[in-house]
């Protein structure tokens, strides 16, 4: 019989399954996997744990896999404070929105290099805002951030609103959740310097987001809001 192929994968979630097995979701290059990990609260229990670059073989056909061998194969990213949060928030990010099994290779490693950033200390909001940008056009949900919904160049003096399914609408009235052009523009080059850029950038992303997200709120975000 073929052995399954070894893949690189990290833990995004797990739970105690049976009497000593645990339920884990994975993020692998191929996407994300829900597998039985046998044994898992014994010698191999230290594996279960996020942050860690695994190398792991998956058997089974159906949608819950079982995993046949597990091993560590890199550093762990050692998250503490802000950062753990973060790298929490990436992994229920990708659980609520990243479909199973789908492949998606590109954000498997920007994934990977986003949990190194965290662990280096690096600032934590640019490293958030672009991993949810890249998540956003991994999916499909992306929009231009240097034209708006007409496919008019964003103008540094406008106001514009996000339309969520269509992209940036220029408008002539001030209210509520407007985005300033120079802002945009400034997202558009990933230009974190910008005065407001970033503040611009999380108030974007959480419009995006929301309706992918749907109302269930983020347990990650209410650990922030109570460090």
């Amino acid at each position: 019989m073929e052995q399954p192929a070894a893949q690189p994968a990290f833990v995004l979630h797990s739970r105690a399954y049976k009497e000593s097995s645990a339920l884990v979701d994975l993020l692998t290059p191929q996407g994300r996997v829900r597998a039985v990990l046998r044994r898992a609260r014994g010698k191999g229990g230290s594996l279960v744990r996020c942050f860690v670059p695994l190398e792991v073989e998956l058997r089974g056909r159906g949608e819950l896999k079982n995993v046949g061998r597990l091993d560590s194969v890199g550093i762990a990213a050692w998250l503490h404070g802000d950062a753990l949060f973060s790298g929490l928030y990436l992994n229920e990010l990708l659980m609520r929105l990243l479909p199973a099994e789908a492949p998606h290779p590109a954000l498997f490693e920007h994934y990977a290099l986003t949990l190194q950033a965290l662990g280096e200390g690096r600032p934590l909001e640019p490293l958030l805002r672009a991993f949810e940008w890249r998540l956003l056009d991994e999916l499909g949900y992306a929009f231009a951030l240097d034209h708006d919904i007409n496919d008019t160049p964003i103008a540094a003096e406008g106001l514009y609103r996000l339309q969520v399914d269509a992209g940036l609408e220029r408008v002539e009235l001030l209210q509520p959740g407007l985005f300033k052009g120079d802002e945009l523009l400034a997202l558009a080059e990933a230009n974190w310097e910008a005065p407001g850029a970033l503040l611009a950038a999380k108030r974007l992303m959480r419009q995006a987001l929301a309706v992918h997200l749907g109302p269930k709120p983020l347990v990650s975000r209410e650990l922030f809001r109570k460090r």
